[in-house]
């Protein structure tokens, strides 16, 4: 049977204990993160963690984490957060990524080769969770149309647990929230990329 993840992010978000609960959010890029700082910083503590070591390229990585942390200080600094944001910036480490997908370089784009990015990805920020003692992580990644959220809560679900820390489920695409990432990052003048951010997916475009 196919979950609603964003019905169980909506109970938990309506549970009174959850209120200002410690957030560790994996994002992908600012664009994406958009949407989900505006619907979550009212429910959360949340700390955003930029770790992407799938990005190839030094100058479209830097670019991109210039982008998000601007995003932070522009939300901190609007006053349109019910708890302040921190940003977090994980090691850039590009060979960490490359090495794991060594052998699926052929892989069409969403193929097997994204889902061991998503694990790379989602294993760090359940790690630094769990140590960190947050309360719940979760990542950006759900709200692309291109990702495919069943594929992502699991992921997410399996690290976490391995971790110790409890995986916040979501969907963010829905109730429109892709749509509104979009208004948002005209609104804050955001720099919108046209691949995920591997050699790979580049070579796709």
């Amino acid at each position: 049977m196919k979950q609603n993840y964003q019905l169980q992010l909506e109970r938990i978000i309506d549970m009174p204990e959850n209120k200002g609960k410690r957030l560790f959010l994996h994002c992908c890029c600012a664009p994406c993160s958009s949407y989900v700082l505006e619907y979550l910083s009212s429910s959360f503590a949340i700390t955003v963690f930029y770790y992407n070591p799938n990005i190839t390229e030094t100058e479209e990585y830097r670019k991109r984490a210039a982008e998000q942390k601007r995003l932070v200080d522009a939300f901190n600094e609007s006053g349109r957060c019910g708890y302040p944001i921190t940003y977090e910036e994980g090691k850039y480490q590009p060979e960490l990524f490359l090495e794991a997908v060594k052998g699926h370089e052929e892989d069409p784009e969403g193929g097997e080769r994204c889902s061991i990015c998503f694990g790379l990805r989602l294993k760090e920020a359940a790690i630094l969770a769990a140590k960190g003692g947050y309360d719940y992580f979760t990542t950006t990644l759900t709200i692309s149309p291109l990702k495919d959220a069943e594929r992502l809560n699991k992921i997410g679900e399996a690290v976490g647990k391995a971790a110790g820390v409890a995986f916040l489920p979501s969907d963010f695409k829905k109730k429109n929230g892709y749509k509104r990432s979009i208004e948002l990052s005209k609104e804050f003048d955001l720099y919108r990329q046209n691949y995920c951010g591997c050699i790979f997916s580049q070579n796709e475009v």
